[in-house]
């Protein structure tokens, strides 16, 4: 963990809820589960396994455990590490639900990965509206206030009250539009979006156009694209994207980074650390989400450590012909190096007896042991 996460984290928790929260960080990255019976079940203090279990309960009840007293400190010094007062910031909005949790998530989009900034729990099925997301966008206008922010969305997010809003904070926007959604194109002209006539390969830009026949809002900016076919892939539709932004590239790219936060979702759930697989609700779960994204965020930097050492081979795979995207993340490289090198620790009789039945490989060995090293000095 960064040393200047260890110091705030003392200052705000008391030594023991300090020190659970360590052993709670170091069980995540290990055991990659955070279903409390697993997490009681893995924690190291010899107590029965009830005594455990309740024990984790009231940690995370605790009141002072927030995401305003806890996470935004130590996130607005991972962003003051990574961003230039020249530079955009990237915030993502967007929903995700499975049984009876539905989950609401600002997050912010770096180095094309997304990183929670803000989340609460909905306590009702179904879609947000436009109050309620711009409840959630206002708790994190202040922590990137030094830097020009662009507000993404999918079609759930796309109100005009909301874009009004965004205008109104002086705040740019790219937030995408339902096909059946209407423009006011010429004076009392209406068309569907889907009449404009989109196709693969085409892009359309109109300025100060009405979206939908409500009253009380102002004009937008409307960009679209649809992207042409390739062999073998075609995209299944366009974007029609409601923006502050003057052109219509400027609008695509921005959008397309909307895609970063559906990969933490996937890292938070079955591709990292199963949050689906939890039973908790209400307080607990929130505080389960906090414990997630400080996990999150020191795999990751110890992911872009051991790659900037370039010894990212010996944990996943690295960039391959063909792909545009490298196979495996910085935060999959931070999650997977601690278990492989304390794997092999566990073992060590058993590889230094393998080593020795093949003497003829033993520099490319060294070279591993060497790798080996360098990761543990990230931890």
């Amino acid at each position: 963990m960064p040393e200047v996460y260890q110091t705030y984290l003392q200052r705000q928790l008391s030594r023991s809820e300090y020190l659970l929260l360590l052993l709670l960080i170091q069980i995540l990255q290990s055991i990659k589960q955070v279903k409390l019976e697993i997490l009681a079940t893995a924690l190291p203090i010899p107590i029965t396994f009830e005594s455990r279990r309740k024990k984790l309960r009231r940690f995370l009840s605790l009141p002072h455990l927030t995401i305003e007293r806890i996470w935004h400190p130590l996130l607005e010094y991972w962003v003051q590490s990574h961003l230039h007062r020249a530079d955009v910031a990237y915030l993502a909005i967007d929903r995700t639900n499975w049984g009876a949790i539905n989950l609401l998530m600002v997050s912010w989009i770096w180095n094309n990965r997304a990183y929670p900034v803000y989340w609460s729990l909905l306590s009702k099925k179904g879609s947000t509206n436009a109050t309620e997301q711009i409840q959630a966008i206002s708790q994190v206008l202040e922590l990137f206030r030094a830097y020009t922010i662009v507000v993404l969305g999918d079609r759930e997010f796309c109100s005009v009250a909301l874009g009004d809003w965004l205008k109104q904070q002086r705040v740019y926007f790219c937030l995408r539009l339902k096909r059946s959604e209407s423009v006011e194109l010429e004076a009392d002209l209406w068309f569907h979006l889907c009449q404009l006539g989109l196709k693969p390969g085409v892009s359309l830009f109109f300025n100060d156009v009405k979206v939908t026949k409500q009253k009380g809002f102002g004009t937008f900016n409307l960009a679209a694209k649809w992207k042409r076919n390739y062999p073998g892939w075609s995209a299944k539709e366009g974007w029609f994207i409601l923006t502050n932004w003057s052109d219509v590239e400027s609008a695509v790219i921005a959008y397309s980074k909307r895609f970063c936060i559906e990969e933490m979702f996937r890292d938070f759930k079955a591709g990292g650390y199963d949050l689906e697989g939890t039973a908790v609700t209400g307080k607990r779960f929130c505080v389960l989400v906090l414990l997630i994204a400080i996990a999150y965020t020191v795999a990751t930097e110890q992911g872009a450590t051991i790659t900037r050492k370039g010894i990212q081979k010996y944990v996943g795979r690295v960039k391959e012909i063909g792909r545009t995207y490298k196979r495996h993340s910085n935060f999959y490289v931070g999650l997977y190096a601690q278990e492989w090198v304390n794997f092999v620790d566990k073992c060590s009789g058993l590889v230094e007896e393998l080593l020795r039945l093949s003497p003829n490989k033993r520099k490319y060995y060294q070279k591993g042991m060497r790798a080996m090293e360098l990761i543990l000095a990230t931890f």
